[in-house]
């Protein structure tokens, strides 16, 4: 009975995995009232079909756009302060105790965040946004990742790299890609579909679809 009512809701949620055999009936129980409890908390939030974690912090919450089913962790920070809208698509999950960070000083307002569908960003990861992010559609993202996507200038001898500002490219992941565990992107850094990234990569450049990259800096390290 319990199998069969978790198999309705990821039918209407539009998920297609299988609840493993060895799953037992106290643990599906406990899923499903944790879930139920998230999706209350998101719709009296948001008015959307979001699921909730304790603690999650929306900030400009208008300016944030939830699609179908997303889940948000547990004390995940969002700040919709942007240019443009900070967009989730349907069924995308932001681990636990991440933060995502648009404007994060007030001299430079963020551009924002765009997350394509069945997308799926790890615990304890850093979206650093003010330049801009756009990450598509089923994206697999391991635990500590982090995002930069904005640079201090420097040239300028005579004055402090603190009171040089800042420029920025944006960073752009494509779509069907794997992103191990503390993998860094960095402003102006382009990752295309198709591809892995190896744990610990520190991305910097802009790379071709079909590939896995890693190492410090990234570099292609075989064609798939």
């Amino acid at each position: 009975m319990l199998r069969a009512i978790f198999n309705y809701f990821l039918a209407k949620f539009e998920k297609n995995y299988v609840i493993s055999k060895e799953v037992t009936n106290k643990q599906i129980l406990a899923t499903l009232l944790s879930r139920m409890t998230m999706l209350i908390r998101g719709i009296l939030r948001t008015r959307k079909t979001v699921f909730l974690g304790r603690g999650v912090r929306l900030r400009n919450v208008k300016n944030i756009k939830f699609g179908k089913a997303c889940t948000i962790e547990e004390r995940v920070h969002v700040d919709g302060y942007a240019k443009q809208t900070v967009s989730f698509g349907n069924r995308v999950k932001i681990g636990a105790n991440t933060k995502i960070s648009i404007t994060s000083h007030l001299e430079n307002f963020g551009t924002g965040l765009n997350i394509g569908h069945d997308s799926a960003i790890g615990e304890y990861s850093y979206l650093g946004c003010s330049g801009g992010v756009i990450i598509g559609n089923d994206v697999i993202m391991g635990q500590y990742v982090s995002f930069h996507s904005q640079n201090h200038n420097y040239q300028d001898k005579t004055r402090k790299i603190r009171e040089q500002g800042v420029k920025s490219e944006g960073i752009e992941i494509g779509n069907n890609i794997w992103v191990g565990a503390k993998a860094t992107f960095l402003d102006g850094c382009k990752v295309s579909d198709n591809s892995i990234v190896a744990s610990g990569a520190v991305v910097t450049e802009k790379f071709s679809s079909g590939v896995v990259i890693g190492g410090v800096p990234a570099r292609v390290i075989k064609e798939l």
